[in-house]
């Protein structure tokens, strides 16, 4: 297996792909599936900003203010700004005032943007299928229980860094 292109120059000191420790290659497949993620839905013709935006609507009945989307989806609010503006174009968004705090604006999925997603979430269902359709059946349970302990591990990682906490400084 060729090296991967990660975007942190070269890494042939840590030897054959074959042979780098699960951790590196676990960060290697990660680092690459967003922007393989991305080409998939473009596609389908429709911006990943986009597409992510819409789908991140869709989960939410009643809207969402912009800050909450910039969080959710880690971009910046000047970012989802401009995307929303491009799907309010293409009638897939709209801003309406929050009912609870008129000062405020929610962002909401509009019934063409619950169309698209529809039909683009439906196509990529097949193009990540075929696309992680890699694991052997005797082999799934290893990776399954490794997922899984990995995401568990994730999940109970501390938000705040302890050594701040505790007044220690950690390593410069």
């Amino acid at each position: 297996m060729k090296q991967p292109d990660l975007g942190f120059g070269d890494l042939s000191m840590l030897g054959p792909v074959d042979e780098w420790p699960i951790g590196r290659l676990f960060a290697a497949a990660a680092r690459l599936s967003g922007p393989v993620m991305a080409r998939l839905v473009e596609r389908h013709g429709v911006s990943p900003a986009g597409f992510f935006l819409l789908r991140a609507l869709l989960l939410e009945d009643g809207g969402l203010r912009a800050g909450e989307l910039a969080k959710r989806l880690m971009i910046s609010p000047a970012t989802v700004t401009s995307v929303v503006d491009t799907l309010e174009r293409a009638d897939l968004a709209e801003r309406r005032r929050d009912p609870r705090d008129r000062r405020a604006v929610q962002v909401h999925i509009t019934d063409g943007g619950r169309r698209l997603i529809g039909e683009v979430g439906h196509a990529l269902h097949d193009d990540l299928w075929n696309l992680y359709d890699v694991v052997d059946e005797a082999d799934e349970p290893a990776v399954r229980r490794f997922l899984l302990r990995l995401i568990e591990r994730f999940n109970d990682f501390p938000e705040d860094d302890p050594a701040k906490s505790t007044g220690q400084a950690g390593p410069a």
